[in-house]
């Protein structure tokens, strides 16, 4: 049985960092091969591409056995191996531009346990903004939860699949996430790695990138949306999605909102969206 110490985890409450990187040709460039065809992003700069800027360079030996970062940087060292992207909102203040230096600020806002059905989950909260030389251009808050390792495959929810007024099929491959882990420079092995995958935390396969999911989505709503301004965009995880389904994206029809998620091969949801609109 872990022991979780909250107290101390929650002292980890008001860290920062602060990095910067540069929108440079070349990295919309990668962006747009990495989602092609699929990936609907209007001209200029993609949608999402913030999640490509200024990510963690840690060196390789201070990696994790998973793959990322060794625990008690700048997020805190909860002792559960299994770490996903639960979830979060993107605020649209200003449009990011080619060529821009950005600045990503960040700040632990909030350590939970919460007990789930295989054992204690911890939910880190995580605020970014990302400013250029024009001032701010988005907030972004992202919810990563850590869990114990899985004995077995979880199933995939029986639920009767959700009515899609669009929906369209990506293709997964293990190209495809490889290029979104190299793209934002994530070392995390269940994206890459199939032997760790099923050996380790207990997947059947591959696991698709949450951001990834969450890019697609955002794209593919711009899109149905047709040139409306964008607001906000909240996401959350429901059940992994791995490299043997396919990742179809489905939308309702647009109003003040709309509703947005991904599904596999038995249509149940994986992720879902809110898209909003000034």
């Amino acid at each position: 049985m872990t022991t979780l110490d909250m107290d101390h985890l929650r002292g980890w409450i008001g860290h920062t960092e602060e990095a910067a990187d540069t929108l440079t040709p070349r990295l919309i460039a990668e962006h747009r091969a990495t989602f092609a065809p699929h990936g609907f992003a209007p001209d200029g700069v993609p949608l999402s591409i913030h999640w490509c800027l200024a990510p963690p360079t840690v060196p390789a030996d201070q990696l994790g056995h998973d793959g990322h970062p060794a625990k008690g940087g700048f997020l805190p060292p909860v002792p559960l191996d299994r770490r996903m992207w639960a979830g979060g909102q993107i605020d649209f203040v200003a449009p990011l531009a080619v060529g821009d230096q950005v600045t990503r600020r960040s700040e632990i806002a909030d350590v939970v346990q919460k007990q789930g059905k295989n054992g204690p989950m911890v939910f880190v909260t995580v605020r970014h903004e990302y400013h250029s030389k024009r001032g701010l251009a988005l907030r972004d808050r992202q919810d990563i939860v850590y869990l114990q390792p899985a004995t077995k495959p979880a199933p995939v929810p029986d639920k009767p699949a959700p009515h899609a007024d669009h929906s369209v099929t990506v293709p997964v491959s293990s190209t495809l996430l490889f290029r979104y882990s190299a793209l934002t420079f994530n070392g995390h092995r269940i994206h890459y790695d199939l032997d760790f995958c099923r050996t380790v935390e207990g997947y059947p396969d591959l696991v698709v990138h949450g951001p990834m999911q969450a890019s697609f989505l955002l794209q593919y709503g711009a899109k149905l949306a047709s040139g409306r301004t964008l607001k906000s965009f909240r996401y959350r995880s429901q059940r992994p999605l791995f490299g043997n389904e396919p990742l179809v994206l489905n939308a309702g029809t647009p109003g003040d909102s709309l509703d947005l998620w991904t599904s596999g091969n038995l249509g149940t949801p994986a992720m879902k969206a809110e898209l909003g609109f000034c």
